[in-house]
């Protein structure tokens, strides 16, 4: 890439005062390239320090992420050059990491004991979570990256922000890392700098997503694009696409997720970068279910998430396990997901991905042969969404339970499920799901003899006294202090009060309790 000295001269430039010496920079790039093509041991041993394979134990401790089989990732092609362009270890959840600090060399030149080309404790911290965590030693991960949380909270170095900003969500802490996103970009115009900016620009777009705030992450996202291709950084580009395309596939906008994906995969299979490619198959994948074709997505998401040479990326594929499982199960292939499901038990229990819990819990759900067990699985994945937060994660269990209490016959509490359920998804912008809703909600309809919504004496006496108080005007914070309970507990009543009574929004409320008390 002609490009790739200039921007790390620049770089170079900017950190003259305080840049990692030749050998750090020279193992950072390295790391990159092993992270960004997909190679858990190349990545390993480069953060060890050495040349050949690891010690037998972390061979095998790799698999946490990856079997040893599938250390070639989709879409690899050509090994990705080092530079400022080429990505490296990000958190285990974020689709791109932080550039290194000076700029990856173009000649590595591991140091024959390891560890020892680090001497910045800043850099020996993020080395050490980073290399726990792909060992599968979380316990000594915490630590270690916790630290390089403190020291970037007195650093305004963009790099530096970014590598917290990776720790941040290796650790789960999506909003530490939207705070080091924002920091970083800050620090990034001030230095005019187009290539942390696009970068910063990703880990907030990220964040957002994360954070289940979509038309800030598409934003974010957009404007990353515009960075990148400016700095001249194809690569990065590719990964704002996958992002893009991700956005696009919970608002239901299949042509949008098409162009995107297919913008991020020309890159991506070019350069080797399966991170990208990943992320942009699952964004597809996600389209497919979204517009009821869980075929299509099965068929789609099989490949990155069983075992073999074609699954995903190892830092990414357990994000699309859940949409795998949902896409099996109602394509009737449930026998396809038992083995995956073990993996998402073991990701849950990571700690890393505040949303798993609730995911792994709504695809026993999805797989159990008991109604009851069903039953508990489902009211369990809800009660750990309060945990988490995310309306387009609990709209997705609120669908899925509606669905199954439809086709068992219980119809008042199905219309309630999916009424909750087009409540979240159309806060969100998903407007694909939300249109499954309504068919779901219409064929309850029409099961129940096109029964209707029911009156203010149907609500329960909890659910009367918020819909009272929400109709004077009072904010959901306000009910929760008036009647001494949480703000989620009113927040999920309210929701059960909009779907039972058959009203979209606030206003809509108000009319029909005025209009009652009359």
């Amino acid at each position: 890439m002609g490009d790739a000295r200039e921007t790390l001269l620049l770089a170079a430039s900017l950190l003259a005062a305080d840049a990692p010496d030749t050998a750090e920079a020279a193992h950072l790039g390295a790391a990159d390239a092993a992270w960004a093509s997909g190679d858990v041991m190349a990545c390993l041993t480069t953060l060890d320090g050495t040349d050949a394979q690891g010690p037998a134990d972390d061979r095998a401790a790799a698999g946490f992420f990856a079997d040893e089989e599938s250390t070639s990732r989709t879409g690899r092609a050509n090994a990705p050059a080092t530079g400022p362009d080429a990505p490296p270890p990000p958190s285990l959840t974020n689709p791109t990491p932080p550039p290194a600090e000076n700029g990856p060399s173009e000649q590595s030149a591991p140091g024959p004991r390891p560890g020892d080309w680090v001497r910045d404790p800043f850099f020996r911290d993020y080395r050490d979570g980073m290399r726990a965590l792909l060992a599968r030693r979380p316990e000594h991960a915490a630590g270690p990256l916790r630290r390089v949380l403190d020291r970037a909270r007195r650093d305004d170095r963009p790099e530096r922000l970014l590598r917290a900003a990776a720790a941040a969500l290796l650790l789960g802490d999506v909003h530490a890392a939207r705070t080091a996103g924002a920091r970083a970009l800050a620090a990034a115009r001030t230095t005019e700098c187009a290539a942390f900016e696009a970068r910063a620009l990703e880990y907030l777009a990220y964040g957002e997503l994360r954070a289940g705030r979509h038309a800030q992450a598409r934003a974010h996202a957009e404007e990353g694009v515009r960075a990148a291709l400016l700095a001249g950084h194809r690569n990065t580009a590719a990964s704002h696409h996958a992002m893009l395309a991700l956005a696009a596939s919970i608002e239901g906008d299949t042509a949008a997720v098409a162009g995107y994906a297919s913008a991020a995969l020309a890159t991506a299979r070019r350069h080797g970068l399966a991170q990208a490619a990943t992320l942009a198959e699952w964004a597809t994948a996600r389209a497919d279910l979204a517009r009821g074709r869980p075929l299509d997505a099965a068929d789609r998401l099989g490949p990155l998430v069983g075992p073999g040479l074609r699954r995903g990326h190892f830092a990414v594929w357990m994000l699309a396990v859940p949409c795998f499982v949902e896409a099996a199960v109602l394509a009737g292939q449930p026998e396809d997901t038992r083995g995956v499901v073990a993996d998402l038990a073991r990701w849950a229990s990571f700690g890393a991905d505040p949303h798993a819990p609730a995911q792994h819990a709504r695809c026993r759900a999805l797989l159990a042969a008991d109604d009851r067990e069903a039953d508990d699985l489902y009211l369990r994945a809800l009660a750990l969404h309060d945990e988490s937060g995310g309306d387009f994660e609990r709209a997705r269990t609120e669908l899925l339970y509606g669905r199954w209490l439809r086709r068992r016959r219980r119809l008042r509490e199905a219309r309630g499920r999916l009424g909750a359920a087009l409540v979240g998804f159309d806060r969100c912008g998903a407007g694909a799901w939300a249109d499954q809703t309504r068919g779901e909600l219409r064929a309850n309809g029409a099961a129940s003899g096109k029964e209707g919504a029911v009156g203010l004496s149907g609500l329960t006496p909890q659910q009367l006294r918020i819909a009272r108080h929400v109709a004077e005007g009072a904010t959901n914070r306000e009910v929760a202090q008036r009647l001494a309970v949480s703000t989620r507990t009113v927040d999920y009543h309210l929701r059960n009060v909009f779907a039972a009574l058959g009203v979209r929004s606030r206003i809509e409320l108000a009319r029909m309790v005025d209009q009652e008390q009359r």
